[in-house]
């Protein structure tokens, strides 16, 4: 399938969701009178924090792993990730009992080890930076031969990730505004798969940390812009955008917006603290944009998809 560059159709992301719906949560849509105050917008928060590996991304994988004919599944599958795709492919791969091989950066928190190794998952460290993760991989893919699920740049992925925001529509009634947090661009590209087709008018913007603004970059560059090593509290969004990605990016994203670290930070315990859930610093990047552009989304109702909420407890990012 890598081979061509295939993209994901809208009827990709339909079979997706039926193919999946056994093995995912439906995930509730939270909001908080105090938050619509606070950003004089209606707020509709996804929570894929409630999946029950935590995270977003347990869509796509599942999509991968069950679509696995029997042959290819028992040489099972492989990836990089810095943790939730990691956790999310293991999970998947152990609901249908085959192996799962994961590189990822011996930086990645120890939460997000430990819930891929629950999964059953073999962990193989590398060091934290892109080059390092796709070089260890490659080796690693080589004694294994397991079926590569890249944790953003694959049709399967992007199709299963667009289920969310299929959901998200039902859910609310419609919204004005989908936002998700870019790193590699997974969400955002299931985001644009769907909603192109099924609510074109929805204005699609993506929030990523300044400390990793390579995908806010390239937007406005016209091309991809890739960081080696960016470091930012936002540990999820360290990667880059790759092409069918970048496609889904520059066709359909209305605009990319940054926030700091210290605005992160704080929009995540405002979130702790008013929708009294737990997500991780990724997921917070949306609300520290919002909050940092009040104007632009005054009056509108929004939906914001909480990608995960795998942290580790004795490293908040407040305590620090």
């Amino acid at each position: 399938m890598d081979g061509q560059m295939y993209i994901p159709t809208y009827q990709d992301m339909l079979d997706a969701h039926e193919r999946i719906k056994p093995h995912i949560r439906r995930t509730p849509i939270r909001t908080s009178d105090y938050l619509n105050e606070l950003t004089g917008a209606e707020l509709f928060f996804k929570c894929e924090n409630f999946q029950e590996p935590g995270a977003f991304k347990v869509r796509g994988a599942a999509n991968a792993v069950f679509g696995l004919d029997d042959e290819q599944a028992k040489k099972g599958v492989a990836t990089h990730s810095s943790g939730n795709h990691a956790s999310c492919l293991s999970y998947a791969a152990m609901l249908r009992g085959i192996p799962c091989n994961v590189v990822m950066p011996k930086t990645a928190p120890q939460a997000k080890k430990d819930t891929v190794r629950r999964y059953g998952g073999n962990i193989t460290e590398c060091e934290p930076s892109t080059s390092s993760r796709e070089a260890t991989f490659a080796r690693v893919q080589e004694a294994t031969g397991g079926d590569f699920v890249h944790p953003y740049n694959d049709p399967r992925v992007i199709a299963g990730q667009g289920t969310c925001a299929k959901e998200m529509m039902e859910q609310t009634d419609g919204v004005d505004i989908a936002m998700a947090p870019i790193g590699g661009g997974g969400m955002v590209s299931g985001t644009c798969l769907t909603l192109s087709t099924l609510a074109p008018e929805v204005q699609i913007i993506a929030a990523e940390p300044e400390q990793a603004d390579d995908a806010m970059r390239s937007f406005k560059a016209g091309y991809i812009i890739a960081d080696d090593a960016p470091q930012t509290i936002a540990d999820g969004l360290l990667v880059p955008l790759k092409e069918r990605t970048w496609h889904f990016v520059s066709n359909h994203v209305t605009d990319i917006l940054t926030a700091s670290d210290a605005e992160i930070i704080e929009a995540m315990k405002l979130t702790w603290k008013h929708l009294r859930i737990v997500m991780e610093p990724s997921s917070a990047v949306p609300l520290a944009t919002i909050l940092k552009n009040k104007e632009r989304f005054a009056g509108k109702r929004v939906g914001v998809i909480i990608t995960g909420g795998n942290v580790d407890l004795d490293r908040l990012p407040w305590t620090l």
